[in-house]
């Protein structure tokens, strides 16, 4: 894939926080997610996926982002609320 092409599908920004290898991983996974629901927002949107199929995607998109913030031993003060 070219790389203007690539840059344009899947578009990364800096990293600003605190800096350790964990949390870049994170930001990296979470942008992933982030721009995986935007693509099925847009396919509901555009009748290609129902309410349903879109929600099962996303859950199913979220469980994997909170099982790799658990596997890069991140928490947070909203951990013990979820």
């Amino acid at each position: 894939m070219a790389p203007e092409l690539q840059d344009f599908l899947y578009p990364r920004r800096r990293y600003n926080g605190s800096f350790s290898l964990e949390n870049l991983a994170f930001d990296a996974n979470l942008q992933e997610f982030a721009q995986k629901v935007n693509y099925i927002c847009n396919l509901e949107n555009g009748g290609k996926m129902t309410p349903d199929q879109a929600y099962e995607e996303i859950k199913t998109l979220w469980k994997e982002l909170k099982r790799s913030k658990k596997q890069l031993k991140l928490s947070s003060a909203d951990d013990s609320e979820q």
